[in-house]
Protein backbone atom coordinates (compact mmCIF):
# COMPACT_ATOMS: atom_id res chain seq x y z
CA UNK A 1 0.00 0.00 0.00
CA UNK A 2 1.31 3.31 -1.09
CA UNK A 3 -0.43 5.46 1.59
CA UNK A 4 -2.61 5.54 4.55
CA UNK A 5 -6.20 5.41 3.59
CA UNK A 6 -8.70 5.70 6.29
CA UNK A 7 -9.72 9.07 5.83
CA UNK A 8 -9.68 8.06 1.67
CA UNK A 9 -11.90 5.45 2.15
CA UNK A 10 -14.85 7.34 4.15
CA UNK A 11 -14.85 10.49 1.83
CA UNK A 12 -14.88 7.40 -0.82
CA UNK A 13 -17.67 6.17 1.07
CA UNK A 14 -19.47 9.97 1.67
CA UNK A 15 -19.14 10.67 -1.57
CA UNK A 16 -20.60 7.41 -3.14
CA UNK A 17 -23.35 7.88 -0.85
CA UNK A 18 -23.97 11.26 -1.73
CA UNK A 19 -23.82 10.69 -5.67
CA UNK A 20 -26.14 7.79 -5.07
CA UNK A 21 -28.69 10.42 -3.07
CA UNK A 22 -28.50 13.24 -5.83
CA UNK A 23 -28.78 11.23 -8.68
CA UNK A 24 -32.15 11.39 -10.50
CA UNK A 25 -34.00 8.60 -11.76
CA UNK A 26 -36.07 7.94 -15.26
CA UNK A 27 -37.45 4.31 -14.52
CA UNK A 28 -36.57 1.19 -12.73
CA UNK A 29 -33.78 0.74 -15.33
CA UNK A 30 -33.12 3.72 -17.56
CA UNK A 31 -30.51 5.91 -17.79
CA UNK A 32 -29.86 8.78 -15.01
CA UNK A 33 -28.09 12.30 -14.94
CA UNK A 34 -25.73 13.06 -12.49
CA UNK A 35 -24.94 16.34 -10.34
CA UNK A 36 -21.57 16.40 -8.79
CA UNK A 37 -21.77 16.11 -5.08
CA UNK A 38 -21.56 18.81 -2.69
CA UNK A 39 -20.06 16.91 0.04
CA UNK A 40 -16.71 17.92 1.74
CA UNK A 41 -13.33 15.42 1.48
CA UNK A 42 -11.79 17.10 3.99
CA UNK A 43 -11.70 16.54 7.53
CA UNK A 44 -11.08 18.41 10.81
CA UNK A 45 -7.86 16.57 12.85
CA UNK A 46 -10.15 15.47 15.37
CA UNK A 47 -12.37 13.89 13.05
CA UNK A 48 -9.45 11.89 11.59
CA UNK A 49 -8.25 11.09 14.89
CA UNK A 50 -11.80 10.07 15.63
CA UNK A 51 -11.66 7.55 12.37
CA UNK A 52 -8.05 5.92 13.01
CA UNK A 53 -9.67 4.73 16.65
CA UNK A 54 -12.30 4.02 15.59
CA UNK A 55 -10.87 1.54 13.38
CA UNK A 56 -7.88 0.17 15.55
CA UNK A 57 -11.16 -0.85 18.18
CA UNK A 58 -12.05 -2.87 15.42
CA UNK A 59 -8.93 -4.24 14.44
CA UNK A 60 -8.66 -4.90 18.30
CA UNK A 61 -11.73 -6.81 18.51
CA UNK A 62 -10.62 -10.99 17.58
CA UNK A 63 -13.78 -11.73 15.17
CA UNK A 64 -12.02 -15.04 13.70
CA UNK A 65 -13.57 -17.66 11.45
CA UNK A 66 -12.02 -20.67 11.59
CA UNK A 67 -14.34 -22.68 9.72
CA UNK A 68 -18.67 -22.01 9.22
CA UNK A 69 -18.79 -24.18 12.57
CA UNK A 70 -16.14 -22.64 14.01
CA UNK A 71 -16.54 -19.01 14.65
CA UNK A 72 -15.24 -16.29 17.84
CA UNK A 73 -18.63 -15.81 18.22
CA UNK A 74 -18.00 -14.16 21.72
CA UNK A 75 -15.63 -11.64 19.82
CA UNK A 76 -18.71 -11.21 16.91
CA UNK A 77 -21.29 -10.20 19.88
CA UNK A 78 -19.01 -7.84 21.10
CA UNK A 79 -18.15 -6.20 17.71
CA UNK A 80 -22.27 -5.83 17.29
CA UNK A 81 -21.85 -3.47 20.97
CA UNK A 82 -18.63 -2.00 19.81
CA UNK A 83 -20.32 -0.44 16.22
CA UNK A 84 -23.80 1.01 18.29
CA UNK A 85 -20.85 2.43 20.62
CA UNK A 86 -19.14 4.21 17.66
CA UNK A 87 -21.75 5.03 15.86
CA UNK A 88 -24.93 6.47 17.83
CA UNK A 89 -26.56 8.66 15.14
CA UNK A 90 -26.32 5.75 12.40
CA UNK A 91 -28.45 3.40 15.26
CA UNK A 92 -30.82 6.22 16.32
CA UNK A 93 -31.97 7.74 13.24
CA UNK A 94 -35.57 7.40 12.59
CA UNK A 95 -35.26 6.65 8.85
CA UNK A 96 -32.81 3.63 9.31
CA UNK A 97 -33.89 0.34 10.48
CA UNK A 98 -31.29 -1.83 11.75
CA UNK A 99 -31.40 -5.95 12.19
CA UNK A 100 -29.94 -8.90 13.10
CA UNK A 101 -29.54 -11.10 11.22
CA UNK A 102 -27.88 -15.28 11.31
CA UNK A 103 -27.05 -13.98 14.88
CA UNK A 104 -24.09 -11.96 14.16
CA UNK A 105 -24.62 -10.26 10.68
CA UNK A 106 -26.13 -6.72 10.31
CA UNK A 107 -28.49 -5.11 7.90
CA UNK A 108 -29.04 -1.28 7.81
CA UNK A 109 -32.06 -0.06 6.13
CA UNK A 110 -31.53 3.12 4.83
CA UNK A 111 -34.97 4.76 3.46
CA UNK A 112 -34.66 7.93 1.32
CA UNK A 113 -37.34 10.78 0.23
CA UNK A 114 -37.88 8.86 -2.87
CA UNK A 115 -39.57 5.40 -2.83
CA UNK A 116 -39.49 5.08 -6.93
CA UNK A 117 -35.56 5.23 -7.44
CA UNK A 118 -34.03 1.52 -6.79
CA UNK A 119 -32.30 0.76 -3.72
CA UNK A 120 -28.37 -0.88 -3.84
CA UNK A 121 -26.65 -2.00 -1.25
CA UNK A 122 -23.08 -1.39 -0.18
CA UNK A 123 -21.28 -4.65 1.35
CA UNK A 124 -18.48 -5.49 3.81
CA UNK A 125 -17.69 -8.13 6.16
CA UNK A 126 -17.00 -8.47 10.02
CA UNK A 127 -14.75 -11.94 10.35
CA UNK A 128 -11.01 -12.10 9.89
CA UNK A 129 -9.00 -15.40 9.42
CA UNK A 130 -6.98 -17.01 11.74
CA UNK A 131 -3.62 -15.29 12.69
CA UNK A 132 -0.79 -17.71 13.40
CA UNK A 133 1.45 -16.88 15.97
CA UNK A 134 5.02 -16.52 14.06
CA UNK A 135 5.40 -14.28 11.15
CA UNK A 136 4.08 -10.75 12.36
CA UNK A 137 6.36 -7.65 13.12
CA UNK A 138 3.20 -6.44 14.77
CA UNK A 139 0.91 -8.26 16.91
CA UNK A 140 -1.77 -9.32 14.58
CA UNK A 141 -4.87 -7.79 16.78
CA UNK A 142 -3.05 -4.90 18.41
CA UNK A 143 -4.41 -2.16 15.59
CA UNK A 144 -0.78 -0.56 16.48
CA UNK A 145 -0.38 2.43 14.50
CA UNK A 146 3.32 2.75 13.00
CA UNK A 147 4.93 4.66 10.09
CA UNK A 148 1.12 6.13 9.17
CA UNK A 149 -0.21 2.51 8.61
CA UNK A 150 -2.59 0.55 11.22
CA UNK A 151 -1.40 -3.14 11.18
CA UNK A 152 -3.34 -6.04 12.00
CA UNK A 153 -6.23 -8.52 11.06
CA UNK A 154 -8.58 -6.66 8.79
CA UNK A 155 -7.18 -3.85 7.78
CA UNK A 156 -7.30 -4.32 4.28
CA UNK A 157 -9.89 -7.22 4.13
CA UNK A 158 -12.60 -5.77 5.23
CA UNK A 159 -12.82 -3.79 8.57
CA UNK A 160 -11.24 -1.10 6.74
CA UNK A 161 -14.08 -0.30 4.08
CA UNK A 162 -16.85 -1.54 6.94
CA UNK A 163 -15.95 1.26 9.22
CA UNK A 164 -15.51 3.75 6.49
CA UNK A 165 -19.30 2.95 5.05
CA UNK A 166 -20.52 3.37 8.57
CA UNK A 167 -17.99 6.72 9.39
CA UNK A 168 -19.53 7.90 6.10
CA UNK A 169 -23.16 7.38 7.05
CA UNK A 170 -22.62 8.54 10.60
CA UNK A 171 -21.10 11.91 9.93
CA UNK A 172 -23.10 12.42 7.02
CA UNK A 173 -26.41 11.84 9.36
CA UNK A 174 -25.05 15.03 11.91
CA UNK A 175 -24.84 17.59 9.03
CA UNK A 176 -29.07 16.53 8.31
CA UNK A 177 -28.50 14.17 5.35
CA UNK A 178 -31.27 12.70 3.89
CA UNK A 179 -31.07 10.28 1.01
CA UNK A 180 -33.55 10.40 -1.95
CA UNK A 181 -32.49 6.59 -2.50
CA UNK A 182 -32.86 4.37 -0.75
CA UNK A 183 -30.06 1.73 0.49
CA UNK A 184 -28.94 -1.10 2.45
CA UNK A 185 -25.65 -1.53 4.56
CA UNK A 186 -25.21 -5.41 4.69
CA UNK A 187 -22.02 -6.37 6.97
CA UNK A 188 -21.51 -10.08 6.69
CA UNK A 189 -19.85 -12.42 9.83
CA UNK A 190 -18.96 -15.19 8.12
CA UNK A 191 -17.29 -14.27 4.67
CA UNK A 192 -14.05 -15.54 5.08
CA UNK A 193 -15.88 -19.20 5.60
CA UNK A 194 -18.28 -18.76 2.36
CA UNK A 195 -20.72 -16.42 3.75
CA UNK A 196 -23.65 -19.27 3.98
CA UNK A 197 -25.11 -17.74 7.81
CA UNK A 198 -24.03 -13.80 6.79
CA UNK A 199 -24.83 -13.10 2.92
CA UNK A 200 -26.84 -15.84 1.81
CA UNK A 201 -29.64 -14.97 4.73
CA UNK A 202 -29.51 -11.40 4.25
CA UNK A 203 -29.49 -12.06 0.44
CA UNK A 204 -32.61 -14.58 1.60
CA UNK A 205 -34.57 -11.92 3.40
CA UNK A 206 -34.40 -8.97 0.89
CA UNK A 207 -35.57 -11.56 -1.48
CA UNK A 208 -38.61 -12.35 0.50
CA UNK A 209 -39.07 -9.28 0.84
CA UNK A 210 -39.77 -8.26 -2.98
CA UNK A 211 -36.62 -6.28 -3.28
CA UNK A 212 -34.82 -5.76 -6.40
CA UNK A 213 -31.38 -3.76 -6.72
CA UNK A 214 -29.89 -1.36 -8.79
CA UNK A 215 -26.27 -2.40 -8.23
CA UNK A 216 -24.21 -3.93 -5.39
CA UNK A 217 -20.83 -3.03 -4.29
CA UNK A 218 -18.64 -5.03 -1.97
CA UNK A 219 -14.46 -5.67 -1.85
CA UNK A 220 -12.40 -6.86 -4.99
CA UNK A 221 -10.29 -4.54 -7.11
CA UNK A 222 -7.90 -1.31 -5.89
CA UNK A 223 -6.36 1.16 -7.29
CA UNK A 224 -3.13 -0.68 -9.22
CA UNK A 225 -0.15 1.62 -9.11
CA UNK A 226 3.31 0.33 -10.84
CA UNK A 227 2.28 -3.21 -12.00
CA UNK A 228 3.23 -1.79 -15.51
CA UNK A 229 6.92 -0.37 -15.65
CA UNK A 230 5.65 1.97 -18.54
CA UNK A 231 2.44 2.99 -16.83
CA UNK A 232 3.47 6.02 -14.94
CA UNK A 233 -0.09 7.00 -13.36
CA UNK A 234 -2.29 4.58 -11.03
CA UNK A 235 -5.42 3.72 -12.61
CA UNK A 236 -8.20 1.64 -10.43
CA UNK A 237 -9.82 -1.40 -11.41
CA UNK A 238 -13.63 -2.30 -10.76
CA UNK A 239 -14.37 -5.66 -10.78
CA UNK A 240 -17.26 -6.98 -12.64
CA UNK A 241 -16.76 -10.36 -11.82
CA UNK A 242 -14.88 -12.84 -10.15
CA UNK A 243 -13.42 -16.36 -10.78
CA UNK A 244 -15.68 -19.58 -10.18
CA UNK A 245 -14.02 -22.57 -7.73
CA UNK A 246 -13.55 -26.32 -7.48
CA UNK A 247 -11.79 -28.02 -4.81
CA UNK A 248 -11.27 -31.19 -6.02
CA UNK A 249 -9.52 -34.77 -4.39
CA UNK A 250 -7.76 -36.71 -6.44
CA UNK A 251 -7.47 -40.14 -4.99
CA UNK A 252 -5.66 -43.58 -6.38
CA UNK A 253 -6.16 -46.59 -4.39
CA UNK A 254 -3.68 -49.71 -4.86
CA UNK A 255 -2.76 -53.00 -2.70
CA UNK A 256 -0.58 -52.22 0.16
CA UNK A 257 2.70 -53.44 0.41
CA UNK A 258 6.58 -53.60 1.80
CA UNK A 259 9.39 -51.31 0.73
CA UNK A 260 11.57 -54.35 0.32
CA UNK A 261 9.48 -55.94 -2.65
CA UNK A 262 7.69 -53.04 -4.47
CA UNK A 263 5.46 -52.91 -6.98
CA UNK A 264 6.30 -51.02 -10.33
CA UNK A 265 3.53 -48.63 -9.54
CA UNK A 266 2.70 -47.40 -6.24
CA UNK A 267 -0.42 -45.15 -5.39
CA UNK A 268 1.88 -42.23 -4.42
CA UNK A 269 4.22 -42.79 -7.77
CA UNK A 270 0.69 -42.91 -10.12
CA UNK A 271 -1.03 -39.70 -8.56
CA UNK A 272 2.35 -37.70 -7.96
CA UNK A 273 2.12 -38.58 -11.92
CA UNK A 274 -1.11 -37.28 -12.72
CA UNK A 275 -0.65 -34.04 -10.50
CA UNK A 276 2.88 -33.39 -12.48
CA UNK A 277 0.55 -33.54 -15.90
CA UNK A 278 -2.02 -31.24 -14.52
CA UNK A 279 0.64 -28.76 -13.48
CA UNK A 280 2.51 -29.06 -16.34
CA UNK A 281 -0.17 -28.93 -19.07
CA UNK A 282 -2.03 -25.22 -18.23
CA UNK A 283 -5.30 -24.39 -18.94
CA UNK A 284 -6.64 -22.56 -22.38
CA UNK A 285 -5.52 -18.71 -22.42
CA UNK A 286 -9.00 -17.40 -22.78
CA UNK A 287 -7.85 -13.59 -23.48
CA UNK A 288 -9.64 -12.05 -26.18
CA UNK A 289 -12.97 -10.55 -24.47
CA UNK A 290 -14.39 -9.48 -21.65
CA UNK A 291 -13.26 -7.30 -18.77
CA UNK A 292 -9.45 -7.52 -19.74
CA UNK A 293 -9.67 -6.62 -23.06
CA UNK A 294 -11.80 -3.66 -22.43
CA UNK A 295 -9.66 -3.12 -19.61
CA UNK A 296 -6.39 -3.00 -22.01
CA UNK A 297 -8.00 -0.69 -24.78
CA UNK A 298 -9.12 1.88 -21.95
CA UNK A 299 -5.44 1.59 -20.74
CA UNK A 300 -3.91 2.22 -24.45
CA UNK A 301 -2.91 5.53 -24.58
CA UNK A 302 -1.66 5.44 -20.95
CA UNK A 303 0.87 3.80 -21.94
CA UNK A 304 4.17 5.45 -24.42
CA UNK A 305 5.14 4.17 -27.87
CA UNK A 306 5.18 1.17 -29.32
CA UNK A 307 2.91 -0.42 -26.43
CA UNK A 308 -0.07 2.02 -27.14
CA UNK A 309 -0.46 1.25 -30.86
CA UNK A 310 -0.15 -2.89 -29.94
CA UNK A 311 -2.83 -2.19 -27.01
CA UNK A 312 -4.80 0.24 -29.55
CA UNK A 313 -4.96 -2.65 -31.82
CA UNK A 314 -5.45 -5.83 -30.20
CA UNK A 315 -7.33 -7.16 -33.47
CA UNK A 316 -3.80 -7.53 -34.74
CA UNK A 317 -1.93 -8.30 -31.80
CA UNK A 318 -3.98 -10.05 -29.38
CA UNK A 319 -1.82 -13.44 -29.38
CA UNK A 320 0.73 -11.16 -28.47
CA UNK A 321 -0.14 -9.89 -26.16
CA UNK A 322 -1.58 -13.02 -24.37
CA UNK A 323 1.48 -14.58 -24.76
CA UNK A 324 3.12 -11.51 -22.82
CA UNK A 325 -0.02 -11.86 -20.01
CA UNK A 326 1.46 -15.58 -19.22
CA UNK A 327 4.71 -14.48 -18.22
CA UNK A 328 4.01 -13.07 -14.76
CA UNK A 329 1.83 -15.28 -12.40
CA UNK A 330 -0.72 -11.87 -11.46
CA UNK A 331 -1.59 -11.58 -14.92
CA UNK A 332 -1.12 -15.00 -16.33
CA UNK A 333 -4.06 -15.83 -12.95
CA UNK A 334 -6.56 -13.12 -15.39
CA UNK A 335 -5.86 -14.72 -18.61
CA UNK A 336 -6.74 -18.91 -17.41
CA UNK A 337 -8.45 -21.06 -14.74
CA UNK A 338 -5.57 -21.45 -12.50
CA UNK A 339 -4.27 -24.57 -10.57
CA UNK A 340 -3.05 -25.18 -7.80
CA UNK A 341 -2.14 -28.37 -5.32
CA UNK A 342 -2.87 -27.55 -2.23
CA UNK A 343 -2.71 -30.71 -0.07
CA UNK A 344 -1.00 -34.19 -1.03
CA UNK A 345 -1.72 -36.97 1.71
CA UNK A 346 0.27 -40.38 1.73
CA UNK A 347 1.66 -43.20 4.03
CA UNK A 348 2.03 -44.13 7.35
CA UNK A 349 5.40 -45.21 7.89
CA UNK A 350 8.89 -45.25 6.37
CA UNK A 351 8.83 -49.02 5.06
CA UNK A 352 5.18 -49.54 4.14
CA UNK A 353 3.46 -48.58 0.40
CA UNK A 354 0.49 -46.95 1.19
CA UNK A 355 -3.19 -48.14 0.08
CA UNK A 356 -4.40 -44.92 -0.75
CA UNK A 357 -2.65 -41.47 -2.12
CA UNK A 358 -5.01 -38.12 -2.15
CA UNK A 359 -4.49 -34.81 -3.34
CA UNK A 360 -6.27 -31.74 -3.24
CA UNK A 361 -6.55 -29.45 -6.12
CA UNK A 362 -8.00 -25.95 -6.00
CA UNK A 363 -8.93 -24.11 -9.79
CA UNK A 364 -9.91 -20.87 -10.18
CA UNK A 365 -12.13 -20.50 -12.95
CA UNK A 366 -11.56 -18.16 -15.81
CA UNK A 367 -15.24 -16.14 -16.32
CA UNK A 368 -15.17 -17.53 -19.99
CA UNK A 369 -15.35 -21.23 -18.49
CA UNK A 370 -17.32 -23.53 -16.21
CA UNK A 371 -17.19 -26.08 -13.86
CA UNK A 372 -18.06 -28.93 -16.27
CA UNK A 373 -15.48 -27.75 -18.48
CA UNK A 374 -12.83 -27.72 -16.79
CA UNK A 375 -13.54 -30.84 -14.88
CA UNK A 376 -13.45 -32.44 -18.37
CA UNK A 377 -10.06 -30.73 -19.40
CA UNK A 378 -9.08 -31.81 -16.17
CA UNK A 379 -9.71 -35.72 -16.74
CA UNK A 380 -8.42 -35.15 -20.11
CA UNK A 381 -4.98 -34.02 -19.22
CA UNK A 382 -4.56 -37.02 -16.74
CA UNK A 383 -5.82 -39.39 -18.25
CA UNK A 384 -5.90 -42.36 -16.35
CA UNK A 385 -8.53 -44.49 -14.80
CA UNK A 386 -6.78 -45.55 -11.72
CA UNK A 387 -7.21 -41.96 -10.56
CA UNK A 388 -10.24 -41.13 -9.12
CA UNK A 389 -11.99 -37.87 -8.81
CA UNK A 390 -14.25 -36.05 -6.09
CA UNK A 391 -15.66 -32.61 -6.59
CA UNK A 392 -15.43 -31.68 -2.47
CA UNK A 393 -17.43 -28.36 -4.05
CA UNK A 394 -17.59 -26.27 -6.61
CA UNK A 395 -19.30 -23.23 -8.21
CA UNK A 396 -19.35 -21.25 -11.44
CA UNK A 397 -18.06 -18.17 -12.42
CA UNK A 398 -20.01 -15.06 -11.86
CA UNK A 399 -21.80 -13.13 -14.85
CA UNK A 400 -20.24 -10.18 -15.69
CA UNK A 401 -21.51 -7.05 -14.85
CA UNK A 402 -22.38 -4.22 -17.05
CA UNK A 403 -19.84 -1.06 -17.61
CA UNK A 404 -21.13 0.56 -20.12
CA UNK A 405 -22.48 4.33 -19.83
CA UNK A 406 -25.90 2.55 -19.22
CA UNK A 407 -24.38 1.14 -15.91
CA UNK A 408 -25.35 3.51 -13.05
CA UNK A 409 -23.68 1.39 -10.43
CA UNK A 410 -20.57 0.92 -12.12
CA UNK A 411 -20.62 5.02 -13.53
CA UNK A 412 -21.38 5.68 -9.58
CA UNK A 413 -18.14 4.47 -8.42
CA UNK A 414 -16.15 5.83 -11.63
CA UNK A 415 -17.40 9.55 -10.77
CA UNK A 416 -16.47 8.75 -7.22
CA UNK A 417 -12.98 7.49 -7.45
CA UNK A 418 -12.18 9.97 -9.79
CA UNK A 419 -13.57 12.87 -7.04
CA UNK A 420 -11.67 11.39 -4.33
CA UNK A 421 -8.59 10.40 -6.57
CA UNK A 422 -7.65 13.11 -9.61
CA UNK A 423 -4.42 11.73 -10.46
CA UNK A 424 -6.17 8.40 -11.66
CA UNK A 425 -7.27 9.15 -15.64
CA UNK A 426 -8.42 5.25 -16.20
CA UNK A 427 -11.34 3.29 -14.26
CA UNK A 428 -11.64 0.09 -16.21
CA UNK A 429 -13.08 -3.37 -15.31
CA UNK A 430 -11.62 -6.48 -14.35
CA UNK A 431 -12.59 -9.66 -12.74
CA UNK A 432 -12.09 -10.55 -8.87
CA UNK A 433 -9.91 -13.56 -8.82
CA UNK A 434 -10.90 -14.39 -5.37
CA UNK A 435 -14.46 -15.18 -4.53
CA UNK A 436 -16.40 -12.43 -2.14
CA UNK A 437 -19.74 -12.41 -0.12
CA UNK A 438 -21.34 -10.50 -3.47
CA UNK A 439 -22.14 -14.00 -4.98
CA UNK A 440 -24.90 -14.79 -2.84
CA UNK A 441 -26.77 -12.12 -3.91
CA UNK A 442 -27.14 -12.44 -7.87
CA UNK A 443 -30.42 -13.17 -7.17
CA UNK A 444 -31.34 -9.37 -6.74
CA UNK A 445 -29.61 -7.77 -9.22
CA UNK A 446 -27.27 -7.72 -12.61
CA UNK A 447 -24.76 -5.18 -11.48
CA UNK A 448 -22.78 -6.04 -9.20
CA UNK A 449 -19.14 -4.44 -8.58
CA UNK A 450 -15.91 -5.24 -6.36
CA UNK A 451 -13.45 -2.44 -5.17
CA UNK A 452 -11.24 -1.46 -2.28
CA UNK A 453 -10.55 1.98 -2.52
CA UNK A 454 -6.92 1.62 -1.30
CA UNK A 455 -3.26 1.84 -3.27
CA UNK A 456 -1.55 -1.40 -4.32
CA UNK A 457 1.58 -1.53 -5.38
CA UNK A 458 3.14 -5.02 -6.31
CA UNK A 459 5.37 -5.74 -3.29
CA UNK A 460 1.68 -4.80 -1.17
CA UNK A 461 0.08 -8.12 -3.66
CA UNK A 462 2.91 -10.48 -2.88
CA UNK A 463 2.13 -9.39 0.85
CA UNK A 464 -0.93 -10.15 0.96
CA UNK A 465 -0.85 -13.64 -0.68
CA UNK A 466 2.11 -14.56 1.45
CA UNK A 467 -0.31 -13.24 4.53
CA UNK A 468 -2.89 -15.65 2.96
CA UNK A 469 -0.93 -18.59 2.90
CA UNK A 470 0.09 -18.31 6.18
CA UNK A 471 -3.61 -18.24 7.28
CA UNK A 472 -4.11 -21.20 5.22
CA UNK A 473 -1.55 -22.85 7.13
CA UNK A 474 -3.17 -22.03 10.52
CA UNK A 475 -6.71 -23.34 8.77
CA UNK A 476 -5.15 -26.51 8.40
CA UNK A 477 -2.93 -27.09 11.22
CA UNK A 478 -6.64 -26.44 13.60
CA UNK A 479 -8.46 -28.83 10.95
CA UNK A 480 -5.78 -31.74 11.37
CA UNK A 481 -6.20 -31.39 15.24
CA UNK A 482 -9.74 -31.86 14.86
CA UNK A 483 -9.29 -34.45 11.85
CA UNK A 484 -6.24 -36.44 13.23
CA UNK A 485 -6.52 -38.96 9.55
CA UNK A 486 -5.78 -35.74 7.36
CA UNK A 487 -2.28 -34.21 7.56
CA UNK A 488 -1.98 -30.64 5.04
CA UNK A 489 1.70 -31.09 3.33
CA UNK A 490 1.32 -28.01 1.55
CA UNK A 491 -1.16 -25.02 1.82
CA UNK A 492 -2.47 -22.36 -0.69
CA UNK A 493 -4.68 -19.24 0.08
CA UNK A 494 -8.33 -19.68 0.82
CA UNK A 495 -10.73 -19.03 -1.58
CA UNK A 496 -12.15 -15.79 -0.15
Amino acid sequence: MARPAVCLLASLSALLLGVAAVSRSKGRQGTESQREPRIPSQFSQEQRIAMKEALKGAIQIPTVSFSPEELNTTALAEFGEYIRKVFPTVFHTSFIQHEVVGNYSHLFTIKGSDPRMQPYVLLAHIDVVPAPDKGWDVPPFSGLERDGFIYGRGTLDNKNSLMAILQALELLLIKNYIPRRSFFIALGHDEEVSGINGAQKISALLQARGVQLAFVVDEGSFILDGFFPNLKKPFAMVSVSEKGAINLKLQVNMTSGHSSAPPKETSIGILAAAVSRLEQTPMPNMFGGGPLRVALEQLANEFPFPANIVLNNLWLFRPLVSRLMERNYITNSLVRTTVALTMFNAGVKVNVIPPVAEAIINFRIHPAQTVQEVLKLAKDIVADDRVQFHVLDAFDPMPISPSDDQALGYQLLRQTIQSVFPEVNVVAPGTCIGNTDSRHYLNLTTGIYRFNPVYLQPQDFRRIFQARILEWVAKSISRDLRNPGIKPASASAPAS
